[in-house]
């Protein structure tokens, strides 16, 4: 957080069109509790200015020249403890982006149509570890998950690490917090995607939350977790 308020929060914006760019910082601007430290036009510039400005937040767009928002994501996610949180904000609605962009270790996908105190909340939850996605896309993804057949239920512990991974948790973030190892922690996850017939931590994440195991963020008929 920036020293000179408890509750302001450092975001980083990622964004290749100046208007958009500019539009985005305008409106971030006018919230007393959001400080905007930097823009970056293209993903190797977020990817270095990330590392360099320590934002808590970088609200990042997916189709930036030269590194796209994905793999700009995932080295920033990978730079190490303390790294900060990615909000993915992206005209795109499409599964295979959303849930590569999850995968990647985003906080959070919202869509360019969002107003701005949806973007500003969202913000917010992400810094304080939740996952956040945009209604309709969770809708989308929890619709296509839960036409699927029925599959084995969850243990209590692996309820437990698909709900910590859906607030945020990376993978020695939930070994601290159940007291086990990291690969403690792996194997349950192989585990869940066995049962739960998936191959990725955000399709548990969505298969589990369609059906009413656990809560996401963001979605109107689900609770906050």
């Amino acid at each position: 957080m920036d020293g000179g308020s408890v509750s302001s929060l450092r975001v980083l914006l990622a964004e290749d069109h100046a208007v958009v760019r500019e539009g985005t910082r305008g409106l971030l601007d006018r919230d007393p509790e959001i400080s905007v430290v930097g823009e970056a036009a293209d993903g190797a510039a977020v990817v270095e200015m990330a590392g360099r400005l320590a934002p808590d937040v970088v609200l990042m767009d997916l189709g930036m020249p030269g590194m796209n928002g994905i793999e700009a994501t995932r080295r920033i996610v990978a730079s190490g403890p303390g790294a900060p949180r990615v909000l993915i904000l992206s005209a795109y609605d499409d599964e295979d982006y959303v849930t590569a962009a999850l995968e990647a270790g985003a906080s959070g996908y919202l869509l360019k149509s969002a107003h701005t105190a949806e973007v500003v909340a969202a913000i917010r939850s992400v810094a304080n570890g939740q996952l956040v996605l945009d209604p309709s896309v969770a809708r989308h993804l929890l619709g296509r998950r839960s036409g699927t057949g029925p599959r084995e239920e969850l243990s209590p512990r692996e309820l437990d690490v698909v709900r910590l991974a859906a607030a945020g948790g990376r993978t020695r973030d939930i070994a601290e917090q159940l007291g086990v190892s990291g690969r403690t922690v792996e194997a349950t996850f192989t585990n869940i995607f066995n049962k739960l017939g998936v191959i990725t931590r955000a399709e548990a994440i969505v298969y589990a939350a369609s059906r009413g195991w656990i809560r996401l963020e963001r979605e109107p008929r689900l609770d906050e977790h």
